[in-house]
């Protein structure tokens, strides 16, 4: 048992490249952390990690030692599922990583605790990275599929993308009628929490007409933020259709340049193939299949 506990610390610290993360999420401390994978190192005679350097590398050997003690703990945790869900109630924690969308999430989320009250969700709104393996994710939410051969995926849904502000915005600047128009407006943009890379506005244009350059009023990493500041009538935002849907309906918000926006993005939900999918895994993800949202 010690040398288990030592290699899910190992795990850990190598996935997210710090003590103090690693033992965050197994809830110690990190001197703790420092002295279980010091004294692996010790019995196995080998440094695992390099020394010296600002950033944790792994060493060759490490890097070797990862693998196994991945599909090691990945045993043992299906046996302890195969036993623990022996009567077909699904629980224990389950960690999911997800795309910083809780307006459109939340209420797929709350549905499922309130129908699985056994299993305990620990959710991380960072997309941080894809490495849904090294950093020890039961399941990923993304809206791309990933390419990796060792995950299993499954397509939730898709939701469509609208251009919206307030009437009182449009009044005091005008409602643009063609995406060229849009130069001249505050645009409210959402970028990646993971990449930076900004939120590829889905405008058709012309074949020969030159990329458009969109202003940047207030850029976001949180599309929370986004619906915020278009709600109180400071730019133009896009953002989900059913994240905006009651605000559409009261007249808080309405649309522009409809014509213009023919796009939806599918939301993926993916998880390591290298182990029989969980009980707790395998409701989360068939209850997200059939709730999520679509077009």
């Amino acid at each position: 048992m010690d040398s288990l506990s030592a290699m899910s610390m190992f795990v850990r610290v190598s996935a997210s490249r710090s003590y103090a993360e690693a033992a965050r999420q197994l809830g110690m401390t990190a001197a703790a952390v420092g002295a279980g994978v010091a004294g692996m190192e010790a019995r196995l005679a080998v440094p695992l990690f390099e020394r010296g350097g600002a950033d944790i590398a792994l060493t060759p050997a490490g890097a070797l030692f990862l693998e196994r003690c991945r599909r090691i703990l990945g045993e043992v945790e299906a046996a302890e599922d195969e036993l623990l869900h022996a009567s077909c109630t699904p629980c224990g924690k389950l960690r999911v990583n997800l795309p910083p969308l809780t307006a459109l999430l939340m209420p797929a989320l709350d549905g499922f605790m309130q129908r699985y009250p056994e299993i305990e969700l620990e959710l991380d709104w960072s997309e941080r990275g894809d490495g849904v393996i090294e950093d020890g994710y039961d399941v990923v939410l993304r809206d791309r599929e990933l390419s990796d051969p060792r995950l299993l995926s499954r397509r939730l849904g898709s939701y469509a993308q609208l251009l919206v502000a307030t009437p009182a915005y449009l009044a005091r600047r005008g409602v643009p009628h063609h995406p060229a128009e849009l130069s001249g407006h505050a645009c409210l943009r959402h970028k990646s929490a993971a990449s930076g890379a900004l939120d590829r506005w889905p405008l058709r244009r012309d074949r020969e007409a030159p990329l458009l350059a969109l202003p940047e009023t207030v850029v976001s990493n949180t599309v929370d933020a986004v619906r915020y500041l278009a709600l109180h009538g400071q730019g133009i935002a896009l953002l989900p259709a059913c994240d905006v849907d009651e605000a559409l309906k009261s007249g808080a918000l309405q649309t522009v340049l409809g014509d213009y926006i023919d796009d939806s993005v599918t939301f993926w939900i993916m998880w390591p193939a290298e182990r029989n999918t969980a009980p707790k895994a395998r409701v989360f993800i068939d209850y997200l299949a059939a709730k999520l949202c679509t077009v």
